[in-house]
């Protein structure tokens, strides 16, 4: 039985005194959440700490649209799905193969590239959202979800490389010799050894990527203008523009939307703790 000393008893009582405000901070912003989505119009914003009357009122005007800002919440919800989907899925192919190529291939320059793309992230993400702009108008992208798309992979990618590689550079090289010693090419070697290998680090990436599309509202905002191609995160800001903003609808719609990366998250948490620190004492 492990002996109860007063350094431990200390220690405990302090890692509780930052633990408690640091967890109340955290679920304050949950609480309004869920307090403004159960409660009556009428009451949203009295500053009661609970509705006398809780109602599920809003869900059902919010999943029926009956509301002029809800119009879309169906279609808006699929593009946020679909950008986020295939941000993931592109991410996840040119991330896995780069990494292949630059850490057990030993592609020529291919440790620069990398390193010249983690460069990019020394500029804030909002000074490259005009130049973006640019480009995307430049090829014709604009007002395309193509445009979201290839933007997101191109800011998630270079730290999706760096991770499976960091990952990659911890698997023995033996492996990769003795598969080759059995005749096994270098896609076979991906397909068979490699992969295999690498699912934690691949589920964390793609997870990691996927909701980083899905919580993205500068680059979804600038890109695309349509109701009907927004994503659900540029259509939660409209309802700001208003003067009588409907707050109970806001906060319930934006519950909602919440729902999904929060399951993600917790389904796969396992792999994104494992996968994301794999190779991190590496350089």
């Amino acid at each position: 039985m492990k002996r109860i000393t007063l350094k431990s008893v200390t220690t405990e009582a302090k890692l509780l005194l930052i633990g408690i405000p640091v967890l109340i901070w955290t679920l304050l912003p949950i609480y309004h959440l869920v307090l403004f989505a159960v409660s009556p119009k009428d009451s949203a914003t009295t500053g009661k700490l609970w509705p006398d009357h809780p109602t599920l009122q809003n869900f059902d005007f919010v999943f029926h649209q009956k509301h002029f800002y809800l119009d879309y919440f169906w279609v808006q919800m699929g593009n946020s799905l679909l950008i986020a989907l295939s941000v993931g899925v592109l991410t996840l192919f040119i991330s896995t193969c780069a990494a292949f190529a630059i850490s057990r291939l030993k592609v020529p320059g291919g440790r620069t590239v990398m390193n010249l793309a983690l460069f990019t992230y020394f500029i804030p993400a909002a000074f490259l959202a005009v130049p973006m702009y640019k480009t995307m108008g430049l090829y014709g992208l604009l007002n395309s979800q193509w445009a979201l798309i290839l933007a997101m992979v191109t800011i998630a990618s270079p730290y999706c490389i760096w991770v499976l590689k960091q990952a990659s550079d911890k698997l023995p090289y033996e492996l990769d010799e003795a598969a080759r010693m059995d005749g096994a090419s270098p896609l076979q070697l991906f397909r068979l050894v490699y992969l295999p290998l690498m699912v934690p680090s691949l589920v964390a990436v793609g997870t990691y990527s996927l909701l980083l599309a899905w919580n993205e509202y500068l680059y979804a905002f600038l890109l695309l203008s349509n109701d009907k191609s927004v994503t659900l995160a540029v259509a939660l800001g409209n309802f700001l523009s208003a003067d009588d903003s409907p707050w109970e609808l806001l906060m319930t719609t934006g519950l909602i939307y919440a729902l999904p990366p929060a399951a993600i998250y917790y389904a796969f948490k396992r792999y994104m703790v494992s996968g994301l620190t794999a190779g991190a004492v590496k350089s």
